[in-house]
């Protein structure tokens, strides 16, 4: 085994830190080349259906990894999967996404290119939706808990809690308010409020898709942040988002905003957008960071309750 080079390991408080700096490394730096393009250009289609069955076939940027890693990677390392906590995890994210489309999409989106898809409906309020976005948001969650299930528990498995059992039960309760998450959920909407109404191009309306993204990423943190972050492997994590994030702007900036498979309603956006990628809102880039990092603090909190043995009572509130 080799030796590590530092002896000592950052704490769960500068490993969160040091993932931040990460993504500020490459976020601050991209933002400043991409706002040089002051007269981006435009996408110039003569095919009247450009991509068939583009938005179908795309799924596999989620459906390839996830077949790869629970039935390649995972079986052949013998890698256990805290069954019930992956599972629960799922059970709670993923309605959330289905219901993100079935209660907004009449609001937050459209779906000019009826070409990329299958042509099925799926309902939701107003008009229904392509059926590609309902497995859409079940294969993102499934993908990105699988990749950090797989990174934490054999590719970056050093750095992961080795007595997690024990450390467990050392916890009092799970239910930890943090303060400064609802302090920056709070702050973030408030400027988002201000750059639309001041700022945006599109003032009128109120930036619906940025609040949602806040509270899907921030109500995880807000409850849990305290109890999880000890727990949560960070090295996996940072890896996770550079992934998703990296297929995410893939799929949105060169394919499904050029090409409309879907859209962005104005009037719900924060009116940020990147020029240089089909003027593309910055919520765009948002959504899979704010999925993943509510979806790490999610599985953590439910595979310390698994370990725990407790009941959900016990275990949540601390009380028997």
């Amino acid at each position: 085994m080799c030796a590590r080079v530092s002896g000592k390991d950052p704490s769960p408080r500068l490993s969160a830190w040091i993932v931040a700096a990460m993504l500020a490394m490459i976020a601050v730096p991209a933002t400043i080349t991409l706002r040089a393009v002051s007269s981006p250009g435009t996408l110039q289609v003569s095919n009247s259906d450009p991509t068939p069955h583009g938005y179908s076939w795309s799924l596999l940027l989620f459906i390839v990894p996830i077949v790869v890693i629970a039935f390649w990677f995972l079986p052949a390392e013998g890698v256990e999967i805290p069954r019930r906590a992956f599972w629960r995890t799922i059970g709670i994210l993923v309605p959330i996404g289905f219901g993100l489309d079935f209660f907004f999409a009449q609001r937050f989106f459209v779906f000019p290119n009826s070409g990329a898809t299958l042509g099925i409906g799926a309902p939701a309020l107003g008009t229904p939706v392509p059926v590609e976005e309902y497995i859409f948001y079940f294969t993102g969650f499934l993908c990105v808990l699988l990749l950090y299930v797989w990174l934490d528990e054999f590719w970056l498995a050093a750095y992961n809690i080795q007595n997690y059992a024990g450390e467990a039960n050392k916890i009092s309760r799970l239910f930890q308010f943090h303060r400064t998450s609802a302090i920056v959920g709070v702050v973030l909407i408030a400027m988002a409020v201000v750059y639309k109404k001041m700022f945006s191009p599109y003032p009128d309306g109120f930036p619906g898709y940025f609040t949602v993204l806040v509270l899907g990423g921030f109500v995880p943190a807000v409850s849990f942040f305290p109890t999880a972050r000890p727990f949560i492997n960070w090295r996996a994590f940072s890896l996770t988002l550079f992934f998703i994030l990296l297929v995410s702007l893939l799929w949105e900036a060169t394919l499904a905003v050029p090409y409309q498979w879907w859209g962005y309603q104005p009037g719900q956006m924060l009116g940020l957008s990147i020029g240089a990628w089909a003027r593309l809102p910055i919520e765009a880039v948002s959504v899979w960071i704010a999925v993943t990092y509510g979806t790490v603090i999610v599985f953590e909190i439910f595979k310390l309750w698994q370990a725990s043995g407790r009941t959900a009572k016990h275990a949540f509130l601390g009380r028997k």
